[in-house]
């Protein structure tokens, strides 16, 4: 686990140390953490892979009641990228009461199987909107997406080790 936030946090200081944040190397590496967390096996296991066959009672299971459960860190996830992601397109973002613990409610609404598969379309669509995205939205946008990528990873690092 060291060894992924060590990883994830040298890219980080290469994104803010550069001179030149609208270099098109910017958004080809912002691309690649996002597809990293969501998709593609690197160093560390993305979050598709962790939840990939895990029934909705494993989702929901809790080792005690102060701890997330792994759909909670679901919602978690759908909850900021989602909401990040309606910021980044300029469409309205629903007010917050800014109490973090609210985004960690179960999606109740839907079945573990849609919580799925909305996580994965908010994912691949920040993988889409990244890769056509200006140079002034890059500048603008670089470094929360970039946290957004190492909030992700941290969050499925927690899922893998419930």
């Amino acid at each position: 686990m060291k060894r992924i936030f060590t990883i994830i946090g040298l890219a980080l200081i290469v994104l803010c140390c550069s001179e030149n944040n609208n270099d098109p190397n910017i958004k080809s590496l912002l691309v690649q953490q996002l597809k990293n967390t969501h998709t593609n096996q690197e160093w560390f296991v993305p979050t598709k892979k962790a939840i990939e066959g895990l029934t909705p009672e494993q989702s929901n299971w809790k080792n005690n009641t102060e701890d997330h459960s792994i759909r909670e860190l679901i919602s978690h996830l759908i909850f900021w990228n989602e909401m990040n992601l309606k910021a980044f397109k300029g469409e309205e973002v629903p007010e917050f009461n800014n109490d973090n613990k609210d985004t960690f409610k179960k999606n109740s609404e839907l079945d573990w199987k849609n919580v799925t598969k909305k996580l994965d379309s908010i994912q691949t669509e920040w993988e889409q909107v990244t890769e056509n995205a200006s140079e002034k939205q890059i500048a603008e946008w670089n470094i929360e997406i970039a946290n957004m990528a190492l909030h992700t990873a941290y969050h499925t690092g927690q899922i893998l080790y419930i």
